[in-house]
């Protein structure tokens, strides 16, 4: 079981002179999640090498178990150090692949090309894709087979208005996920803010925030040995 993982390099908050980047929960939740199924595991990123984490992730009040225990295991981060240029990837090598979120992948992973056909490839496949909270954005411009945007008829979730609003960004972001989701056809539904939520709909996968990384990752996995 082949799982490639998909992180930013993109660390500018727009213009505000602020860094953004990888949020390391929705790194490190899936990471062990399927480290722990016994996967082996590619990362992967635009510029190759250290995806900048973004600093309020590793925040004390945003740490999980999942953090903590990345930051106690050298080789994890020494992995998460030495990503492959995503241009480099082959979709034919993954069963699977995995992006964690973050505000980064609003400006690079939604507009890359490597990312937009290594989706597309890996559907037409029959190989499932999953996203989490703000990387729902990098199903911004794939298209189906048919032509039409992926999401298009899809059940589907990611990070909300509400949620945008309240980590006030909806005016600093470059689209926001539920609104660009909506747009492109998806069928949108959400809990609560902040509260763990995923849905699998055929090959596609999308959580709502930071606290659905690992239940993305589980159902993740559940597709793979179904």
């Amino acid at each position: 079981m082949n799982i490639l993982m998909v992180m930013t390099s993109h660390d500018q908050l727009g213009d505000t002179g602020k860094k953004t980047g990888l949020w390391l929960e929705e790194f490190a939740a899936p990471y062990y999640t399927f480290k722990q199924a016994g996967a082996q595991l590619t990362l992967a990123s635009p510029l190759g090498g250290q995806p900048p984490l973004d600093p309020k992730s590793d925040a004390p009040d945003s740490q999980t178990e999942s953090t903590k225990r990345f930051k106690a295991d050298p080789q994890a981060q020494a992995a998460l150090a030495a990503t492959v240029k995503l241009a480099d990837v082959k979709a034919g090598d993954f069963d699977a692949v995995f992006y964690p979120g973050g505000h980064g992948p609003l400006w690079d992973l939604a507009e890359d090309q490597a990312s937009i056909s290594l989706i597309e490839t890996m559907i037409a496949a029959g190989k499932p894709v999953a996203a989490v909270c703000h990387a729902p954005g990098v199903l911004r411009r794939v298209k189906g087979a048919d032509g039409e945007p992926l999401v298009n008829g899809k059940k589907v979730t990611g990070f909300t208005n509400t949620e945008e609003d309240a980590v006030g960004l909806t005016k600093i972001v470059p689209f926001l996920v539920e609104d660009m989701l909506k747009e492109n056809g998806g069928i949108y539904s959400k809990l609560g803010d902040w509260q763990p939520y995923a849905i699998t709909d055929g090959l596609l996968i999308t959580g709502q925030n930071p606290a659905s990384s690992e239940v993305a990752a589980q159902a993740l996995l559940k597709l793979l040995v179904s």
